[in-house]
């Protein structure tokens, strides 16, 4: 279909609610769109839907990107889906990505995810609250050592599914994981009543932490697809994964991420470079893994750097064009590299 879809329709109206004199105008077809830049103000107690056709952890990375260099600091609720198979999950946002913007000087005081209550697909019925503190520039790094794995960390969750369903993919996913390293642990988070939203699902987030300090995250989440629960008869339904399954997979999933390699894991790539790229000028050098599509907007990761560098006319990227496959380093500057 063409057009704009529902979440990106969502995802310019955040924008357009924490700008000043932003204006976002789309036709009825949604094929043509006149965007009006504004001074990106931020502010609290701010409220949005996301709405259902994509998760909040669609939203959480532009948000966040564009509310480091707002006037004032944002708190804002988001309503929607908090897990899903195919978006970052809230957890991996809060064990992972907040993390990564402090080694480039996001302050702690004033970042924080706070997850009010659960919402699968496809009703949703989530809401967390995110604050975004402000910042003058972002630090370059200098960061090449993956280290190895020390621990694992992990939170499971349920919604108006039995918490037996939580323990089940726990105690899979720790029969991969004991037999390379003692360290584990893995939390629950059942939700019952409005916390749990609107409709049945559960999933896991993995976290492998490096002595380095890198976080290497996989997520997933299992529910039923748009229209089943209304389409189908309960006992017609299809028939989920089983959570057992679901544990081995993700464990497995894990173990393939740190194989990789690289500082960050493939769901992070994309966020990874950008940062490097808004940072203060200076060279940025990091290790990578292989280079993956960005499954998030829907992107091949070259495709990626290319569009930034020509919007960033200011940022050379050396290799980022030609050589990105051929070794494990990217270096990001805001001057010419001889």
């Amino acid at each position: 279909m063409p057009g704009l879809r529902p979440h990106e329709i969502s995802l310019l109206r955040l924008l357009e609610r924490i700008c000043d004199d932003c204006v976002v105008e789309i036709n009825e077809t949604g094929t043509e769109l006149e965007y009006k830049p504004g001074i990106v103000m931020g502010g609290r107690n701010l409220v949005h839907d996301c709405g259902v056709s994509r998760s909040i952890g669609y939203f959480l990375e532009p948000l966040i990107l564009v509310g480091l260099f707002a006037k004032k600091p944002i708190s804002i609720r988001l309503r929607g889906i908090t897990n899903d198979p195919k978006d970052p999950s809230v957890d991996t946002f809060r064990s992972t990505t907040l993390p990564l913007l402090k080694r480039f000087g996001v302050p702690s005081e004033g970042l924080e995810l706070k997850i009010e209550s659960r919402g699968s697909p496809p009703d949703g019925g989530g809401e967390v609250i995110l604050t975004v503190p402000i910042v003058d520039r972002l630090t370059a790094v200098r960061w090449l050592d993956e280290g190895m794995v020390k621990r694992i960390r992990g939170v499971s969750f349920s919604t108006r599914v039995s918490s037996q369903f939580e323990n089940s993919m726990i105690h899979a996913a720790r029969g991969i994981f004991n037999r390379l390293l003692p360290d584990v642990h893995i939390f629950t988070d059942h939700r019952a009543g409005p916390q749990a939203g609107k409709s049945p699902g559960y999933g896991i987030s993995l976290v492998a932490e490096t002595t380095s300090g890198c976080f290497i995250s996989v997520d997933t989440a299992v529910s039923y697809a748009r229209g089943e629960v209304d389409e189908i008869e309960y006992d017609e339904k299809r028939e989920l994964m089983p959570p057992d399954n679901v544990g081995e997979q993700i464990a497995s999933c894990l173990l393939e991420e740190i194989a990789k390699g690289g500082v960050v894991d493939s769901t992070h790539q994309g966020l990874l470079f950008l940062l490097c790229a808004l940072s203060e000028p200076d060279v940025s050098k990091i290790h990578r893994q292989e280079l993956s599509s960005l499954d998030v907007w829907d992107v091949d990761i070259r495709t990626y750097l290319e569009s930034f560098h020509d919007y960033l006319q200011y940022t050379y990227l050396r290799a980022a064009l030609l050589q990105l496959g051929r070794d494990d380093t990217l270096m990001v500057s805001k001057a010419p590299l001889s």
